[in-house]
């Protein structure tokens, strides 16, 4: 299907559906005195045209209330902005349960990658052999993460798949009477949630949806490359983190993690048991059905009882005898239905997805410099000793430890958690957790400090049966991890363990925190080198390098277009697994119906077989590289200045929803890491800091320096070569793709009237230049006549996403002002601009 007549599907399946049933939404009859369904339209139309005219949202408002309501007090107008608000949150529910729906017609017969294709492509390249022997050891590890980038409750998550389920009949009466029960339905967490509530509300999502779309997507693999026998249950993987990742989140416990961990394990046995109940229906032999009820009564208990679990093997065997007793006696009757269910058995053992644990190295620091201090090792400070001396005492010297002998409650969790892995491991598998990142990794220490801990908390004389995994999240970090790598294998006890772990070592890069560092293209170029170099580095030591991506929504947090992103590796970067983490709105919309889940998951797998096929095709000539390198410094030079401006700090505080963030209860952590009294851009989370600028309408981490950087070099005279590096370079193209992406979603009218802000003015025009100078250069190097003409789906939806929500920003933008004005309204406005984060991020699904 072509890309014009996939358009028209889009506004025929997408659009004109929308239309109709919004024109449902906007009649339900939920408010007293002004009908808000019929004053949306008109609001938006003044927004539209306000916006446009350069007007103040705030006097944008001020004539749409004159002009078509009767709400003439303040407090009238405050209420009304608060069921518009509400009003549009649902408008984007709306719109996402029929961009769903339409999900499969849109992509039946779409230009990506499918197996089956990529699989004709390796027969007709005689690679047949090898790309197949690439799938019996290939892995995409799909890490879910709690990061709060996404509101959707369990009770609305079900109104959208209800709601896709009806549109897909087209059952207006029901259609009508489900969006009245989500007319009543709070969209939003009443008390901020917990860590153990966000990971339930992911753990929903394994069970109604990836339970099912990962074992069709198993079986689809088989079928693709015609194999019935293909045993390769990594292929696909999911990983987790609520309950796991306590970096700067004092609110993950150990007792927390051990929560999560048996609700992981208790919800798999119920989806296990589920699916024995449908077997016995079928498999209603006399020698088949009392092995079957037995394992099902096990399970059964194990469902109840966290200190019951069964084990991997204590449902595996039954199962595999019970295949070999009606493919001897019952003439093979139903044997698709039990290789389907052993086939999930084995993608999800006793786990259900892997939890990570993950802490930061200065905790870890501070953590064995406690111990050393109660050990009577040290007086003050680790700095006493040598690094041989301290090298030591990790590697060799026996410390016992005790959790209760520390006050600190930080210490005390820390090594708690250690102690308690063995156990998680014994109940779960040692696949359910085995895995423990460090952020903030910046020397071997991050590594080595962890290392020591785990012998002092219990797994002296015994192997560690956990990958410790570093993660390079900062400039600094990325150009010292060669070196640090190298230092580590030079260590012979960590060349053991290394060893123990199949001689493979996971090293994670960060994008979000490393786009915040360095800049879009900076960042994402380091991450690329340092893959390159740690590769190489990992090879000549005889070790396995798999990466693992803290890949964000959005491209400013290394999001966008992933496919794209693992499609243009080079051949020198190492190819075993895909590992990236996905969170917020992805979780949903990428991988939230079985549909996407498919279409997604097999994108994501062929992008990294095509390393294999491809991969000397995406090969950079040092030419490319040293253009790119030079484009590189140049981008960072201008975002590095911009985040040292006097005003960029001042700026997000007073200007943007930064502050709002920690007030809305979205997630768990705090806002930012410490308690420092100034805010620094280093403690702020990239979460927050990417989506106050995306609430903004600014998108600034997206693409900021890089209309400056080609500008310079086309004044060179170069911008045929700037053409060619986006024609020919494969890695090149796709950040400048996912840049046009953040370009798109950038609206700079709304904030228009801050250019004659006597303070913020300026800065304001320096955003708002970059952006223009972006948009103007990328259209040229590209040949475009517009952002985005390659992916006109992608596009459209964004143009429809953001008219739902345009009166909601022009009121968070004047409510902004009141609040800042110090109105005597000032504690209803602060509601106003928290309520309407919601909506807008909703809306964006990649927005922070």
């Amino acid at each position: 299907m072509s890309q014009t007549e996939r358009l028209k599907e889009f506004q025929k399946s997408v659009r004109n559906s929308f239309n109709v049933y919004n024109s449902l939404l906007l009649n339900l009859p939920y408010t007293e005195g002004d009908d808000i369904g019929i004053l949306i339209p008109f609001l938006y139309k003044e927004s539209e045209a306000g916006l446009q005219a350069g007007i103040n949202p705030s006097d944008i408002l001020q004539s749409f209330f004159d002009r078509y309501t009767t709400a003439d007090t303040e407090q009238r107008r405050i209420d009304l902005m608060f069921r518009i608000i509400q009003y549009v949150e649902r408008q984007v529910v709306l719109y996402d349960s029929v961009e769903d729906a339409a999900f499969p017609r849109l992509h039946r017969h779409s230009d990506s990658p499918v197996i089956r294709d990529f699989m004709q492509v390796a027969r007709r390249k005689d690679r047949w052999a090898e790309i197949t022997g690439k799938l019996n050891t290939f892995s995409a590890r799909i890490v879910l993460t709690a990061h709060p980038t996404q509101f959707y409750t369990p009770a609305v998550l079900d109104i959208i798949s209800e709601l896709r389920s009806l549109i897909l009949k087209n059952k207006i009466d029901e259609i009508d009477l489900t969006l009245q029960q989500l007319g009543l339905t709070s969209l939003i967490n009443r008390e901020k949630p917990t860590p153990l509530d966000e990971a339930k509300n992911i753990i929903y999502i394994l069970r109604h949806i990836y339970y099912d779309a990962a074992g069709d997507f198993y079986s689809h693999i088989k079928s693709s490359i015609g194999n019935p026998d293909f045993n390769n249950p990594d292929i696909i993987k999911l990983g987790f983190w609520p309950g796991g990742d306590r970096d700067g989140n004092p609110f993950v416990t150990a007792s927390i993690t051990m929560a999560v961990a048996d609700e992981l394990r208790t919800t798999l046995m119920k989806c296990y048991n589920a699916d024995i109940k449908e077997l016995q229906k079928k498999l209603s032999f006399r020698e088949v059905q009392g092995p079957l009820e037995a394992l099902r009564k096990r399970i059964y208990v194990a469902m109840f009882d966290t200190e019951k679990a069964i084990s991997f093997e204590q449902i595996i065997e039954p199962l595999l005898e019970i295949r070999q007793t009606i493919t001897r006696h019952y003439h093979g009757l139903y044997l698709r239905e039990l290789t389907a269910f052993t086939d999930k058995v084995r993608l999800f053992r006793t786990h259900f997805a892997n939890l990570d644990i993950r802490q930061d190295h200065r905790v870890h620091k501070s953590v064995v410099e406690a111990v050393l201090k109660h050990q009577g090792y040290i007086r003050e400070s680790l700095d006493e000793l040598s690094e041989d001396r301290l090298i030591a005492l990790l590697s060799e010297e026996s410390v016992a430890v005790d959790p209760a002998d520390f006050t600190d409650p930080v210490i005390q969790d820390t090594l708690r958690n250690i102690t308690q892995l063995p156990e998680i491991q014994r109940k779960n598998g040692e696949a359910g957790c085995n895995r423990y990142i460090i952020s903030n990794s910046e020397d071997k220490f991050s590594v080595l400090f962890v290392y020591g801990l785990f012998r002092w908390c219990g797994w002296e004389g015994r192997k560690i049966s956990f990958d410790i995994v570093p993660l390079f999240e900062t400039m600094k970090g990325m150009d010292t991890s060669i070196a640090v790598m190298q230092s580590l294998f030079d260590l012979s006890f960590y060349r053991a363990h290394i060893n123990s772990r199949k001689n493979r070592q996971t090293i994670m890069l960060g994008f979000s925190d490393g786009t915040k560092d360095g800049g879009y293209l900076k960042a994402n170029w380091s991450i690329f080198k340092t893959k390159e170099h740690l590769s190489e580095v990992c090879s000549k030591n005889g070790v396995q390098a798999v990466f693992f991506d803290g890949r964000g929504g959005p491209p400013a947090r290394g999001g966008g277009k992933t496919h794209r992103f693992y499609a243009a590796q080079t051949t020198e970067i190492a190819n075993e697994e895909i590992q990236l983490t996905v969170q917020g709105q992805t979780i949903t919309s990428t991988f939230g119906t079985r549909e996407q889940f498919l279409h997604n998951s097999e994108q994501l797998l062929t992008a990294g077989l095509s390393n294999s096929l491809y991969g000397e095709d995406n090969a950079i000539d040092p030419s490319q590289r040293d253009l790119i390198e030079t484009l590189s410094e140049l981008s960072y030079s201008k975002y590095n200045e911009l985040k040292h401006h006097e005003m960029f700090i001042p700026y997000l505080e007073e200007r943007s929803t930064l502050r709002f963030y920690k007030k809305a209860n979205i997630g768990s952590r705090p806002g930012k890491r410490g308690n420092k009294a100034k805010l620094e851009l280093t403690d702020l989370r990239a979460i927050s800091f990417v989506g106050s600028w995306s609430q903004l309408k600014q998108n600034v981490p997206g693409y900021f320096g890089i209309g400056t950087a080609l500008k310079k070099v086309k004044d060179e005279g170069r911008i045929a070569e700037l053409k060619a590096l986006f024609s020919d370079v494969a890695f090149f193209r796709a950040l400048m793709q996912n840049s046009m992406m953040s370009l798109t979603k950038s609206y700079f009218e709304l904030t228009a009237y801050m250019e004659k802000d006597p303070k913020f003015g300026p800065f304001w025009k320096i955003l708002r230049d970059e952006y223009l100078l972006s948009k103007q250069m990328l259209l040229e190097i590209s040949g475009y006549t517009e952002l985005m003409q390659d992916e006109l789906l992608s596009r459209e939806s964004i143009r429809i996403r953001e008219q739902i929500v345009l009166p909601l920003l022009v009121i968070q933008q004047s409510a902004l002002q009141k609040f800042n004005d110090a109105s005597g309204n000032r504690e209803l406005y602060e509601k106003i601009v928290t309520r309407s984060l919601y909506g807008n991020i909703n809306a964006s699904r990649n927005s922070a």
